[in-house]
């Protein structure tokens, strides 16, 4: 897999545009396909409140992320409604993430061709959400991770999404960013504290998944 230079270059936060291939894609879709059978999706619940959250969502990996009324947000080694632990992360996805954290292009290494690249860590948790085509996601930051130094990838499939970044404070000024289908966007450096979100799902704009929809698989660092 070549990687070209990132489409946008912000602070540590990359965009790379149609990043995968779409036999690549095919392949991603089959093989959460098979994760979900014995992983399924479920929905989890906000903290304190026990109102469900948008989107559907399951977990590859040592750890899952989850959330429930009773213990709030956390990862955990087993799915909370089967209780079974979670499925180990495919190589074809770690192969992703090794191909884009470690030739991320950092402004230093724009100005630097030759800066030896960081060997970072290989993901403890592949989170998958599901977004249907009304759903959204508020502005947040990925902070249940006791790790805040590695990177955070993240893979679109299916439907567009208008994703929206903010900065280290919530409130800020933020951008609307389309992400379509095979795009990677890799959060490092500051951006990886940064607030981001997803405003909506434009449906029916891609033909990848059998229903309308969004797959988004999110690759981080956990302890």
């Amino acid at each position: 897999m070549t990687v070209q230079k990132p489409t946008l270059i912000q602070n540590g936060f990359e965009i790379y545009k149609d990043a995968l291939s779409a036999e690549t894609q095919k392949q991603l879709v089959e093989t959460i396909r098979q994760m979900v059978a014995i992983a399924p999706l479920y929905q989890p619940t906000m903290p304190r409140t026990g109102i469900p959250l948008n989107v559907k969502m399951t977990n590859l990996g040592k750890f899952g992320w989850v959330s429930d009324k009773q213990d709030g947000y956390r990862y955990q080694e087993f799915h909370p409604v089967t209780k079974q632990n979670w499925p180990d992360i495919p190589r074809e996805i770690i192969d992703i993430w090794q191909c884009f954290t470690g030739n991320s292009l950092t402004e230093f290494n724009l100005l630097n061709p030759d800066a030896q690249q960081s060997e970072w860590p290989l993901p403890e948790c592949c989170l998958v959400n599901f977004y249907k085509a009304d759903n959204k996601m508020g502005m947040h930051v990925d902070m249940d991770e006791a790790d805040h130094t590695t990177p955070v990838l993240s893979i679109s499939l299916g439907d567009d999404a208008i994703f929206r970044m903010g900065g280290a404070k919530r409130g800020g000024k933020t951008a609307s960013i389309k992400l379509q289908s095979g795009d990677v966007v890799v959060f490092a450096n500051e951006a990886r504290m940064f607030y981001h979100g997803v405003d909506r799902i434009i449906g029916g704009t891609s033909s990848l998944l059998k229903r309308e929809g969004r797959l988004n698989l999110t690759l981080r660092r956990v302890t």
